[in-house]
């Protein structure tokens, strides 16, 4: 079984989200089998900044659509985009 490296965009709903606190509920919220293989950050603009978790989920789990899911749920998440995927 193989795995699957998503890199995601997690835009917060305001620049006076605490992005630390933001990036610890995403970890916590990650579906059973995902993991998280880093955090960057993007500045977008007007002090809003978004999060790119890269995410690794088997490849048997469907893709990245549970995490998505997951993390749109997360209090303070305006919307989560796939950027990239590819097998690793």
């Amino acid at each position: 079984m193989g795995k699957v490296a998503a890199n995601m965009k997690v835009m917060p709903e305001s620049p006076e989200v605490d992005l630390d606190e933001l990036q610890e509920e995403l970890e916590g919220a990650l579906p059973e089998g995902a993991q998280i293989n880093g955090f960057e950050r993007d500045d977008v603009a007007f002090g809003l900044v978004a999060l790119l978790p890269t995410v690794i989920v088997p490849d048997d789990a469907g893709g990245t659509e549970a995490v998505e899911e997951a993390f749109g749920e997360v209090d303070d998440v305006e919307s989560v985009s796939v950027e990239d995927v590819g097998r690793i």
